[in-house]
């Protein structure tokens, strides 16, 4: 298993500084359904506290799209019963992601018990091969985007060179109008561009002018 491995070859050349390990599962599903319940859950708890500060009404609430439409029913038993429903639902998915060796995604998060020992690590080729075993330093917990983990390798270097031309596209597209707004940046130049705006131009500077002068002559 991807466990074992990971284990063995950190045990053999990091004796040292081994510590632990922790293999990523695809666990994509399994989050949607906590989200899906914490959100459930929020709303459990704004209709309890409304039917605490007013017992007597009935809190009623449709089940349709955005709660527009839909059959009526009950606010906290309908929460209530979907919360149950989605705990089950929760348990049976956690039991298939930790049997199934598919969920198992090839990568894990190593401990170290020295900083330099991960440093080395993190930093140097493992094998004579780069593509075998990479390395590299583990970010924060809130800065990983987990369904990410998912992806295979290929698919996201594929990703990374989309993005990359993507990105000199948006470049390139950018500074073509960005230069031909630099190139007439001065009137001299908008003459030299435009030549047919070079009578209203001329008329402009000639009335800006005046209008100087006027001012000048009257203080």
């Amino acid at each position: 298993t991807v466990g074992e491995h990971v284990e063995h070859f950190f045990a053999v050349n990091h004796r040292e500084h081994y510590l632990s390990h922790q293999v990523v599962y695809n666990a994509n599903t399994l989050a949607s359904l906590v989200e899906k319940k914490k959100g459930l859950q929020n709303w459990l708890v704004y209709y309890e506290n409304q039917h605490a500060k007013n017992p007597e009404k009935e809190l009623i609430i449709k089940t349709g799209l955005w709660g527009l439409w839909g059959e009526k029913v009950d606010a906290l038993q309908h929460y209530k019963t979907t919360i149950e429903e989605l705990c089950k639902q929760e348990d049976e998915e956690r039991q298939k992601v930790i049997s199934d060796p598919k969920a198992i995604m090839p990568a894990a998060f190593v401990s170290f018990n020295s900083q330099w020992g991960a440093a080395v690590c993190a930093q140097t080729q493992q094998t004579s091969n780069p593509t075998v075993w990479l390395t590299e330093w583990a970010p924060e917990p809130r800065d990983v985007y987990w369904p990410n983990l998912a992806i295979p390798f290929v698919e996201l270097s594929v990703r990374r060179l989309i993005m990359a031309v993507a990105l000199f596209f948006l470049t390139f597209f950018f500074m073509v109008p960005i230069a031909l707004v630099q190139s007439v940046a001065n009137l001299d130049d908008i003459e030299r561009v435009l030549p047919f705006l070079k009578p209203i131009i001329e008329r402009e500077m000639v009335q800006g002018q005046s209008y100087k002068a006027s001012c000048q002559e009257s203080h």
